[in-house]
């Protein structure tokens, strides 16, 4: 069973259709045990850093996350799903995430345009199992202001162009996350669920 995590931010309901559309079955929920039970963990979200971990800290979420983070379960990530993985958040003031990665969270500069909405390609750097058979600079959709900058590069799977290159996803072990948006990237991001679908049944 794959639970996707219910902390009160986010279209759980885009990513659970995603999901459900290439045949894979998930459990939406905010209980701390059901992650504990489950074979992997998705994390979705939109929002604000800060809301993000308050939320999943007052739902008793947080252990429950990086307890199957550590014991090895495979985790997907998704926009802040992805930025909660690090130490910490630069939005609205210093914030500490969930310090899987080690490095920050960042604005876009000044003088840009944010957020950073709509469809822009990614750049393969290390090719994750659940990319198998997406081309590479392939498009996503993507709607966010701030991103992440690992302290250790070799988490970097893939980078994207925005006035500049930005890490839009990364990759470790069991851990995938994207700062795109699988669940509104139509059909490479079905793709994507898919895979993630097929990679937690031979973990």
């Amino acid at each position: 069973m794959i639970a996707v995590v219910d902390y009160g931010m986010g279209n759980l309901r885009s990513v659970e259709k995603g999901f459900q559309k290439v045949g894979v079955d998930v459990t939406v929920t905010s209980h701390p045990q059901v992650l504990d039970d489950a074979e992997a963990v998705v994390l979705p979200g939109v929002g604000a850093f800060r809301d993000c971990i308050r939320n999943l800290t007052d739902l008793s979420l947080t252990d429950a996350v990086v307890r199957s983070i550590q014991k090895g379960k495979p985790y997907l990530g998704i926009c802040l799903g992805m930025q909660v993985l690090f130490s910490e958040s630069e939005e609205f003031g210093r914030c500490r995430g969930l310090d899987i990665f080690r490095g920050k969270v960042v604005r876009f500069g000044t003088g840009m345009k944010v957020p950073h909405m709509g469809w822009n390609t990614v750049t393969i750097e290390r090719r994750p199992p659940v990319f198998d058979g997406v081309d590479d600079n392939s498009y996503f959709y993507f709607v966010h202001s701030f991103y992440v900058v690992p302290d250790d590069t070799a988490v970097i799977s893939g980078t994207t162009d925005y006035n500049g290159r930005f890490t839009s996803m990364v990759w470790k072990d069991n851990v995938f996350a994207t700062q795109f948006h699988p669940e509104k990237s139509q059909e490479l991001g079905l793709k994507i669920l898919k895979a993630f679908g097929e990679f937690v049944k031979k973990a």
